[in-house]
């Protein structure tokens, strides 16, 4: 077969299964898989697993037992099918994460109904990302159903917790071996990113705990007592007037969306104030306060450098306020990550987006972090990229939604790149093999 006429049948075939797409990616988002606290894992990974199983997968799952967030009534149920080729290399994985955000106020539709309507299917996750999940079980079953025999091995997975770092899912796939660059060549992760659009990475990003620490005192005589409130604010006041301007002229070379990612962030998450193990209010003067501080910062910035920078900020608050007393926790570091430019799986997806959508692929990286992390960090796969239906800015609002000729296109896109780099050698690309 001719790759134009590989192509041609493949696009068809698509389109003729669109309404099993639709049905799939609704079956997934029926299942309420909330993180926190990990909801209905398990469910989801076997709906996933069986599908997988139904277009001839080999499939098998991976518990995340010895991790912490994995307990008896949350099981965290990660789900791996593989199809062997004539070959095990070149070997392509697709990944996507069944978990989703709380559900949250201001629905007007029901977030686990999965609703279509107007073109679009809605509910929790539709966007982010289980749209995507079903993209990488079409696109794969498309080329079964052309009658298309790969070269390689192709793998679909569903994994946990991407939403809460992703250690229980990708990274212990990565850990144990089964997601590495020891058998697996190209990664793509069908994130909300757009459909014309490939994401080759992401910023960094820190995490600290601040603690503020004064003297519990009456409230009716505060003088008698030091407010960790109070030092708080005055840490918050310089954090907006000293080190916000300062990381706003810092830019990165990254082309990380919208323009304003690109630059150096930080982000007061949550601020919980009072006394020390007592949640309801009391007429005293604050001996706590802790902040969750989200530093982003760029591939030209380093995690040292970042904590160095704060700690300077904290130490010149001590030297004005001698009662100033604090505490900083680190709790979550995660490095930036960029695709080779010279990747063959960035020219392929950008390839098969001009293909099927009709205009040129533009390349970003994200604003926030997502598996990639973990698929390059612990998996040493350099080749993995981002790219899948929906559109990161609806994701995580109330009457989340993705656009069905979006998902039906993505499908297609994921398609053809897999035709190309897995695909029978008449169907490669030059460049497409990374042994």
């Amino acid at each position: 077969m001719r790759k134009a006429s590989a192509h041609a049948t493949v696009l068809r075939v698509v389109e003729e299964a669109r309404d099993e797409i639709i049905d799939f990616t609704r079956q997934l988002i029926r299942i309420p898989t909330v993180n926190p606290p990990g909801d209905c894992y398990e469910p989801c990974a076997r709906l996933l697993g069986n599908a997988l199983r139904v277009d001839g997968f080999a499939v098998d799952y991976f518990v995340a037992s010895a991790r912490p967030e994995h307990t008896a009534a949350c099981p965290r149920v990660n789900v791996v099918g593989r199809r062997a080729g004539p070959q095990d290399r070149p070997a392509m994985h697709l990944n996507g994460h069944i978990d989703v955000v709380p559900v949250g106020h201001g629905w007007t539709l029901d977030p686990f109904g999965a609703v279509v309507r107007n073109g679009r299917i809605y509910g929790r996750g539709a966007a982010d990302m289980k749209s995507g999940i079903a993209a990488a079980r079409f696109a794969a079953e498309a080329i079964r159903r052309a009658g298309i025999e790969l070269t390689g091995t192709l793998e679909i997975s569903g994994t946990v917790d991407e939403e809460s770092g992703g250690w229980a899912g990708v990274a212990h796939l990565a850990e144990v071996g089964r997601l590495t660059n020891a058998t697996i060549d190209f990664v793509v992760i069908p994130e909300p990113l757009n459909v014309d659009r490939v994401c080759v990475g992401h910023r960094g990003v820190c995490w600290f705990e601040l603690t503020t620490r004064g003297r519990i005192a009456h409230g009716s005589m505060p003088f008698l007592g030091i407010s960790a409130i109070d030092h708080m604010g005055e840490v918050l006041h310089r954090l907006r007037t000293v080190l916000q301007p300062e990381l706003a002229r810092r830019l990165t070379g990254m082309p990380v969306v919208p323009d304003d990612a690109r630059r150096a962030t930080i982000n007061i998450n949550s601020i919980v104030g009072g006394q020390a193990g007592h949640l309801t209010q009391s007429p005293c003067v604050a001996d706590r306060c802790t902040a969750t501080l989200d530093r982003r910062f760029l591939p030209e910035e380093s995690a040292s450098g970042v904590r160095d920078e704060l700690i300077a900020l904290l130490d010149g608050v001590r030297r004005d306020i001698p009662d100033f007393d604090y505490e900083l926790r680190d709790t979550m570091l995660v490095h930036p990550v960029r695709t080779p430019e010279a990747s063959p799986l960035i020219a392929s997806v950008a390839q098969s987006i001009e293909e099927v959508i009709g205009r040129r692929a533009a390349i970003v990286a994200s604003p926030g972090t997502y598996d990639h992390k973990h698929v390059t960090g612990i998996g040493g796969i350099a080749d993995c990229i981002a790219y899948g239906p929906g559109r990161l800015e609806v994701s995580h609002l109330p009457d989340e939604w993705c656009d069905i000729d979006d998902l039906v296109r993505a499908t297609q896109v994921i398609a053809l790149s897999i035709l190309d780099l897995i695909g029978p050698a008449g169907l490669r690309s030059p460049g497409g093999i990374t042994a």
